[in-house]
């Protein structure tokens, strides 16, 4: 479709540091075109000394919305009118929207995007969550949200480890050393660490868990790894080979960034297929610029 911009246009965004390489634009943006909608979608580079001037600067100029990525997440919390109660919880929102009364909204449609793939799967099956940063608060909440469970989680931060346990007292915390334990009785692995991201210089081979802990596993154990460059990871690709069902983390921007969409524009349905579509295209793209100039491509899931 031959979209045009003009003085009606609204604006949309992405708000980070850096957003070079983001995914979102191409997502959004050939959803609107499908749509028909007269809004653009744009990355903001900020800083995070200039977050508050930015989004004060963002209200200024009538923009309707925008997603907040790596480093905003939980800095962009005393800047926003209301928060809604489980992106508090998490302690971090990636998707704002303008207030009719004026000031902003924030959101976590990261919780969403993430269970979007989990929603066919058996309630209480057990779940195990590696890592214990930012994604992982987003998806012990997808899962208690889906009454999965018993949720565990693994992490290296005692500190971070009790603090996810004071938050959600129901979760059970180990450490990286008792993962062999409890994997035999894992129907979900989610993977939530940096472990096996492409970055220049680091092994092309790198993983959460080896071969030998993912034949620990369950015959047909899920294993959801939120990293999607590479993809598949070397995680996935592992799984898959052992009889596992692998889903990567690109269905989790895809569907955080559809269900943004959606709020931004009123609660209309969006074409989620055009946006995988693109995303794809893109991260394509992407990963032949980065087999000609290995340099790092992405910053983060938006």
């Amino acid at each position: 479709m031959d979209r045009r911009i003009s003085g009606s246009t609204q604006l949309l965004g992405l708000i980070g540091d850096p957003v070079v390489h983001s995914l979102s634009p191409a997502m959004h943006n050939a959803a609107l075109a499908a749509m028909g909608e007269d809004y653009c979608y744009v990355p903001f580079p900020v800083a995070a000394e200039r977050l508050a001037v930015a989004v004060a600067g963002l209200a200024a100029i009538g923009v309707r919305g925008f997603n907040v990525t790596i480093p905003h997440k939980q800095a962009i919390l005393p800047l926003l009118s209301q928060v809604e109660a489980r992106a508090a919880k998490v302690g971090a929102v990636n998707t704002v929207y303008a207030l009719p009364e004026g000031g902003w909204g924030g959101t976590n449609t990261d919780i969403d995007g993430f269970v979007q793939p989990l929603l066919g799967l058996e309630k209480g099956i057990p779940t195990l969550i590696l890592g214990c940063g930012g994604a992982a608060r987003a998806a012990i909440q997808g899962c208690l949200e889906l009454e999965l469970g018993p949720v565990r989680v693994a992490g290296r931060s005692p500190e971070k480890l009790q603090a996810l346990q004071q938050t959600w007292p129901q979760v059970e915390t180990l450490s990286w050393a008792e993962l062999d334990r409890h994997l035999p009785e894992t129907s979900l692995v989610v993977n939530t660490t940096p472990v096996g991201m492409y970055k220049p210089g680091s092994p092309a081979e790198l993983s959460p868990l080896s071969r030998e802990q993912l034949r620990l596993l369950p015959a047909g154990a899920v294993v959801y790894d939120l990293i999607y460059v590479p993809d598949p990871t070397p995680l996935l690709r592992m799984a898959a080979a052992l009889g596992h069902t692998p889903i990567s983390g690109l269905e989790m921007l895809i569907h955080q960034g559809a269900k943004a969409l959606s709020l931004w524009l009123g609660g209309k349905p969006v074409p989620v297929e055009v946006m995988r579509q693109a995303a794809r295209q893109q991260l394509a793209q992407i990963e032949a610029d980065r087999a000609r100039d290995p340099k790092p491509q992405l910053s983060s899931q938006s």
